[in-house]
Order: C-alpha cells, then sequence, then structure tokens
C-alpha cells in the first residue's frame, strides 16, 4: 500500500482538458469515451516511451490497452528528472557528502522544473509515479462504481477498461465524471497477482501507426501562416566570432528576404529553404578563431600529454599504489577519436512572435532549458515562451542543444514573421557535439591464480559536462556530473584496489553528450584490457572475467548465458570471437560477436544478455538493445573522424562508413528474468560493442 500523501502528482491536476475528458492528476485523464490519456513527461526519440510509460500506469490503472493514448505533459516540477539530478549531485563528491548531494539537486531539479530526457533514466525515473497515478485513478473509478452499487469500494477490482464486481461491470467513461470528484483513500491499493496485466507484455507501441503512415509531426513538419525559412553558418570552435560576410550577394538569391549577423553566426531567411541555403554559401562567412583550427593531430597530443600528469581522482578503492607496487605490474595506452551523433533529424526550429508572446516547435530533450534560452533570444520572460514539443527523429543527447532554438527565436523577434530553421546535414555535422576523444593509461597487478590485486586507470579527456552546462544554461549546471568524463570506468568486478583518475583536457571541438557517453569508451578500456590481462596470465578470458564476479552474480549470469547462446569458443587464437560485459544504467549486459577481419572489420552475428531487472515492455527492451549495439558496432568500425584545417574529415551519412543493411550482422537478444527494479537500456548496448570487436580482432590477427 502507497501513502497518497507521499505519492508524487496523484492529486495535482495541472493538465488542460478537452471535452468530455476529466482530469485525475498529474499524469491521466479519462474520457466519457473511455479513453486513457497519459501525458509523458519525457521526450520520445524513437526509444520508446510514448509506450512504455503509459504502459506502467494503464498497468496500474487496469485499462484496456487498445484506448490508452498519450500526450506530452507541460514544463512543470512534478516532471522534473530527480533521478539523474541525483546522480549528478552525488557523483564527484565524498562518500559521506553523497547523501547531501543527491538531495541538495533533487530539490534544485524540482524547484527548477528540470525536465531532461537522457542517461538511460525514463523508466527508472518515472515507474513509481506513474504506477502512483495508475494506482490513484483506479481507487477513485472503484470508489465511484461502489457509491452506485452501494458495495465496499476495497472489494472491487478493474479489468480491460472496466470496474468490476463479480458479474457486474462499469466502464471507465461512465464512470469518470464522478470518480474525478472523488477524495483519494490515504492508502493506495497497488495490483498484485499476474493476470489481467500489461507489465511484462509486448504491447504494439503507440508512436508507431503515425510514423508508419507519415502523420506524425516532428518539427520540421510545421506550417504557418506567413512562415519564412531559414539556414545558418557557424563557426568552426564554440569561441568563434563573425568577421565578414557579402551580404550583397546573398541578398541578390531570388527568394531571400533577410541576412542575419550575429557574433557567433550567420543566417538567411528566405520563401524556400533551398533559397536560404544557397544564399549562405554566397554569403562567405568568415570567422575569427581565437584558440586555433581544431587540428586531429594536436588534440590527440595534447590528450597524450594530460597522461603524464596526476589528474582528479574520481573513485577509489583500497590502496592502489600500494596493490601495484613490485614486479609483474602490467601497463597499456588506449585512445579513442570523436564520435558523431549522425541524428536522422538536423537541429531544427520553428519560432513565432506575436502580441509579445514566443511559441517554439523544437525537438527537446530538455524542455525547461529550451524555454529558457528561447526567452533569453527573444528578450523575454521564460513565462512569455510556449514551448510545444513533437516527437524527436533521433539524436541521442544531440537534442539537448539548444542552438537552432536561440537562432530561430532571435531570428523571428527581428523579422516579426515566424521562421523555420533547419540545419543542413553539413552544417549539423560541422556543429556536432562530437563524442569526445579520450586517451588512458591502465595498469594492474596480478596476483595467483590470474586475480587482479589492483587497478589504476587514468584517463584524458574533454570535461564535456561542463561544456555542455554552459552552453544550456547556469540552471544546467545540477544535471550534469563532475565525473561524466569517466563514466563506467570503475570495472565491475572484485578486484580489491581500485583507483581512477580524470585528467581533464579540453579540445577545440565541441563535445557533447552522446549514446552511451563516456561508457563508450570506458568499457573499451577496461574490457579489451582485461582480455590482455587475462592472456598474460594464461587464463581463458570468460573464466578469467568470472573468477572475478562473486559479488556481481548479475553480470555473472549475463556472461555466462551470452556465451553459451553464442557458442563460445574460448576466444583463442585464431577464434574469430570476442566477448565483452558491463553494468550501467542500473542494467547489465554481456556481449559474444563475432568478426570477420577482411577486406574490412565487419562483425557477423552479435549475441547479448541482458539482466535490466523488470521489465516493462519485453519487445522495446530488446529493440533498444538490438539498435544500441549496431550503433556502438557503426562507431567502431565506421570511418575514423579526423579534423584538419578545423574541418572534419567526415561532413555527410555517405562518408561516415556505417554499415548498410547487407553489412549488418544477425543480432540475439535475450533478457535475463528478474524482479530487480528496472534498470535502463537505450544505451546499454553501446559500451560492450567496440570492446568485443577488439577482442575478437585480436583473437582473430594478433
Amino acid at each position: 500500500m502507497a501513502d497518497a500523501g507521499e505519492t508524487r502528482g496523484i492529486s495535482r491536476r495541472n493538465l488542460r482538458v478537452g471535452k468530455g475528458e476529466s482530469l485525475f492528476n498529474a499524469f491521466l485523464k479519462i474520457g466519457t469515451d473511455g479513453r486513457v490519456i497519459v501525458a509523458v513527461p519525457q521526450a520520445e526519440l524513437g526509444q520508446g516511451v510514448y509506450t512504455s510509460l503509459p504502459q506502467i500506469l494503464a498497468d496500474e490503472l487496469g485499462a484496456d490497452w487498445r484506448t490508452v493514448a498519450v500526450e506530452a505533459s507541460p514544463i512543470h516540477p512534478l516532471y522534473a528528472n530527480t533521478l539523474v539530478a541525483g546522480e549528478a549531485g552525488a557523483a564527484g563528491v565524498p562518500s559521506f557528502l553523497e547523501g547531501i548531494g543527491r538531495w541538495a539537486a533533487t530539490e534544485y531539479a524540482e524547484r527548477n522544473a528540470l525536465m531532461l530526457t537522457g542517461g538511460s533514466t525514463s523508466i527508472r525515473a518515472f515507474e513509481a509515479p506513474m504506477r502512483e497515478a495508475g494506482a490513484g485513478a483506479r481507487a477513485l473509478l472503484m470508489k465511484a462504481a461502489a457509491r452506485k452499487w452501494g458495495v465496499e469500494w476495497e472489494t472491487l477490482d478493474t479489468v480491460l477498461g472496466f470496474v468490476i464486481n463479480g458479474g457486474e461491470k462499469l466502464g471507465f467513461g461512465e464512470l469518470a465524471e464522478a470518480a474525478a470528484g472523488e477524495d483519494l483513500p490515504r492508502y493506495l491499493p497497488i495490483r498484485g497477482g499476474v493476470d489481467n496485466r500489461l507489465a511484462g507484455q509486448p504491447v504494439p507501441r503507440l508512436d508507431l501507426p503515425a510514423k508508419v503512415d507519415g502523420s506524425a509531426e516532428f518539427a520540421g513538419d510545421v506550417r504557418l501562416k506567413d512562415m519564412v525559412y531559414a539556414s545558418v553558418r557557424g563557426g568552426p570552435t564554440e569561441g568563434s566570432r563573425l568577421k565578414s560576410v557579402d551580404k550583397a550577394a546573398a541578398m541578390r538569391v531570388p527568394g531571400v528576404m533577410a541576412v542575419f549577423e550575429n557574433p557567433g553566426w550567420a543566417g538567411a531567411a528566405a520563401s524556400n529553404w533551398w533559397a536560404a541555403e544557397n544564399a549562405l554559401t554566397v554569403l562567405k562567412p568568415v570567422f575569427e578563431v581565437p584558440g586555433g583550427l581544431p587540428d586531429s593531430d594536436a588534440m590527440e597530443a595534447a590528450l597524450a600529454a594530460g597522461l603524464e600528469r596526476d589528474g582528479d581522482t574520481v573513485f577509489e578503492r583500497g590502496d592502489a599504489a600500494v596493490a601495484l607496487a613490485g614486479a609483474g605490474s602490467i601497463r597499456a595506452h588506449y585512445a579513442v577519436g570523436p564520435a558523431a551523433s549522425a541524428p536522422l533529424e538536423t537541429l531544427t526550429a520553428t519560432a513565432r512572435l506575436k502580441s509579445g508572446k514566443l511559441e517554439i516547435w523544437a525537438p527537446a530533450q530538455a524542455p525547461g532549458l529550451a524555454r529558457a534560452a528561447a526567452a533569453r533570444a527573444a528578450g523575454l520572460a521564460e513565462a512569455d515562451v510556449t514551448l510545444y514539443r513533437p516527437m524527436i527523429g533521433g539524436g541521442y543527447g544531440r537534442k539537448i542543444e539548444v542552438q537552432a532554438i536561440e537562432q530561430a527565436a532571435a531570428m523571428a523577434a527581428q523579422l516579426k514573421r515566424p521562421v523555420q530553421l533547419v540545419y543542413s546535414r553539413v552544417e549539423e555535422t560541422l556543429q556536432d557535439g562530437f563524442r569526445a576523444p579520450a586517451h588512458a593509461v591502465l595498469q594492474a597487478r596480478l596476483g595467483e591464480a590470474g586475480m587482479i590485486l589492483g587497478w589504476h586507470a587514468r584517463i584524458a579527456a574533454p570535461d564535456t559536462a561542463a561544456e555542455v552546462a554552459e552552453r544550456l544554461g547556469p540552471a544546467s549546471g545540477t544535471l550534469f556530473s563532475g565525473g561524466e568524463a569517466v563514466a563506467g570506468a570503475v570495472p565491475p568486478y572484485g578486484i580489491p584496489s581500485v583507483t581512477v583518475e580524470h585528467v581533464a583536457v579540453p579540445v577545440p571541438i565541441r563535445t557533447g553528450l552522446w549514446r552511451g557517453g563516456a561508457h563508450s569508451y570506458t568499457a573499451f578500456f577496461t574490457e579489451t584490457f582485461l582480455d590482455e590481462l587475462a592472456r598474460v596470465a594464461n587464463v581463458e578470458p570468460l573464466s578469467f572475467r568470472m573468477q572475478m564476479l562473486g559479488d556481481n552474480p548479475r553480470l555473472a549470469r549475463c556472461l555466462s548465458t551470452a556465451a553459451a547462446l553464442g557458442g563460445w569458443d574460448g576466444g583463442q587464437k585464431g577464434s574469430d570471437m570476442g566477448l565483452a560485459a558491463h553494468s550501467a544504467f542500473g542494467s547489465h549486459i554481456a556481449l559474444l560477436v563475432e568478426v570477420e577481419a577482411a577486406p574490412r572489420i565487419r562483425v557477423t552475428r552479435a549475441v547479448a544478455a541482458v539482466d535490466c531487472g523488470r521489465v516493462i515492455n519485453p519487445e522495446i527492451v530488446k529493440q533498444q538493445v538490438e539498435g544500441a549495439i549496431l550503433h556502438g558496432i557503426a562507431a567502431a568500425t565506421g570511418t575514423p573522424i579526423r579534423f584538419v584545417g578545423g574541418r572534419p574529415n567526415v561532413v555527410n551519412f555517405g562518408g561516415l562508413g556505417f554499415p548498410g543493411f547487407k553489412d549488418s550482422p544477425e543480432v540475439t537478444v535475450e533478457l535475463i528474468v528478474s524482479d530487480d527494479p528496472p534498470g535502463g537500456v537505450t544505451e546499454l548496448g553501446v559500451p560492450p560493442a567496440a570492446p568485443a570487436i577488439g577482442n575478437a580482432m585480436f583473437a582473430a590477427t594478433g
């Protein structure tokens, strides 16, 4: 039983209602036609939250899935992502201050309505509020039915959209208006049993029909009266300043209405987007770059030099210095380059300013911060800005950025008419917030039977969290932790002495949030080094890992399951198989891959075993893990991104070298049944992909 006085948002009624709709709480409306309308605080980027979160509420409510609809929630403190804020507040501080840091960050997030979709937190953050909202509404419906039947409400139940009393039943629609006026009981009855449940079922996704038939509206689909179309050019680095333009040439392009000159960017607006884009080509903006143009050789040299100095200790267990002293210490150096976000939907925003009020349509992973950015750009108060939240066309982390929103708002304020800004594919790449490059030196010492006695990791990488927070504005700081640059670097194994250091090394390119974030390279460092240590110890790589997982049985089961399903052959010399494992986002994964080494690296088969706790929708979980594995494979085997003369060598999809359908592997995802709390999965498959490939390549080629 949950205490109604302690639940989150079930007694708050802050949603707008339409004709025939009754408002039950901050997450739910029910129509007289029986429709169950769930307000979802998280952005739908293709990861399925417009299905999985309503599924939790509908399960607790006892709804018929065929009657469930979804809408985006407004910006409000009730929808703050307190989980991601709390994790950030507890990171990078002494253990005895973690509780205080978590509490302070959570309080700040709630008071400032800091909503964020990221960090694989949607289910983890909102399972409880959704379940409480469903339970509260269920109790109210049963109380309304009990009045009609003259019975005790606690004796009733809900099934498939009806309140039932033996052989009698009343539909949610006919009870909704009366039920919304009932008082919540002090304790909410949480549903039990396994019959007539939606949780754990592969119910159809609510967002797919509209995406398939083309009726789903994205930010670029918005059409407004008198709207003009815009494109932009930005400088090659964050501190770039616009020096000169050929405005006269741009204005001669047919259809062009205006040219914009701002300190960090230039733009053009026209009667059609192609005219605006062509105007920028002849505009020929020239930028001053105070820190010099990005160059990969210089960045790699700076990161390598960073490893020569002490960093900030972000994790420490035992005394690694003592454990590593003496003969037999093993060291290895690793390096990874930047990785592109490459979302299908480029940065896009539509803005309309009318009577001192600004409306924005934009893909926004952090809608409160996006609204604040639009207000600053237009010189308005946040209360005078309305942000509409369409579905997002991909971009895990990229759509937290607000540049396009700021630019569209500034253009609309200047032109006094609606503006739709769409980044070109080339500009999207040039202005990307790349997954940061990083270098690492790892050191370990083996004891008897190949057990690792001590482990030290020093990682040189930019402080991406600080960069993103600076771009988003002061209110964003609590959402990002200082340890983000080395997230996932603590090995999930029973090593008695471990130290992880971060050396912050600034680089001249923009770095940003990316699917898997730092886990994508810290797992590569850890899991490939483990294979090297296993070979030094002359222990088969799977056994080498399993002997250190006595305190992590969930990851051990993932490893043994993936190895069994994949037919693990030991990964010895001449094998084409590689293994890797990782624990993150409250979940655990092990991945086995088979590779072809020639004529280019190609993964032919991938088998994953995942323990993500209680599963809400198994098909969505499998989709997300499979997609993340392919994401990680593409980043690991695609064209390396290098900067020469300030520009990346790749500026479009064709140059990225991602595997197409014919080159993509067969992927198997096995979900391990668990009663543990739900973990995150959207990013989970990325981290083990690169090390599994690396380990397979070493086995195959040496």
